[in-house]
């Protein structure tokens, strides 16, 4: 698909707050989408940390009692994660919340689309920055049959390089393989 017309389909209105009945805790990630032919960035957390150790996810995290908003969350999150900073008008959308099941966040996830992108650098939350062919990376969507994920609804994985994208992360991909299916 074609940068400016991925563009505008990932376009919506920006409202960095979301409030919750439950107990959840805030945060906040950016999907950012690269390039002529569209390429997502993804990062592999390392297996020390101790919240989603391991895992691949967007850069992002908790929101801190310095931000402003979940916005300003996502943006200070990618910058300190992989060293790449974004203004508030280069993010053009936002998707819908989604939790996690067992660490008890509701993660909002903005959009950010960039023509191109600077060298990036890991911070020490990061293993691994991964560019993915995002065409390709949303083909390979499944239903999670693990039995212990089906706690949830919409459970889904991806696969990229023989590692499996599982859980929110997965949620906030399958939402943009949702957009993209009928176009």
């Amino acid at each position: 698909m074609h940068f400016d017309k991925l563009k505008s389909i990932l376009s919506s209105p920006i409202i960095p707050e979301i409030h919750s009945d439950v107990d959840y805790k805030l945060a906040a990630v950016l999907v950012v989408i690269y390039g002529e032919t569209p390429t997502i960035i993804m990062t592999e957390k390392p297996k020390s940390m101790k919240f989603h150790a391991g895992e691949i996810s967007f850069p992002g995290g908790k929101l801190d009692t310095n931000d402003s908003n979940l916005l300003d969350t996502a943006l200070r999150e990618t910058s300190e994660e992989i060293g790449l900073n974004i203004s508030k008008n280069e993010v053009i959308g936002q998707l819908t919340p989604v939790k996690t099941l067992t660490t008890g966040f509701l993660i909002l996830p903005f959009v950010s689309m960039l023509e191109q992108i600077p060298p990036l650098v890991t911070n020490s939350e990061v293993e691994k920055i991964l560019h993915i062919p995002l065409n390709p990376f949303l083909q390979t969507v499944a239903k999670d049959s693990d039995p212990s994920h089906n706690l949830m609804n919409e459970m889904y994985t991806f696969e990229y390089q023989n590692q499996i994208v599982w859980g929110a992360s997965a949620r906030i991909l399958k939402q943009i393989e949702n957009t993209l299916r009928f176009i």
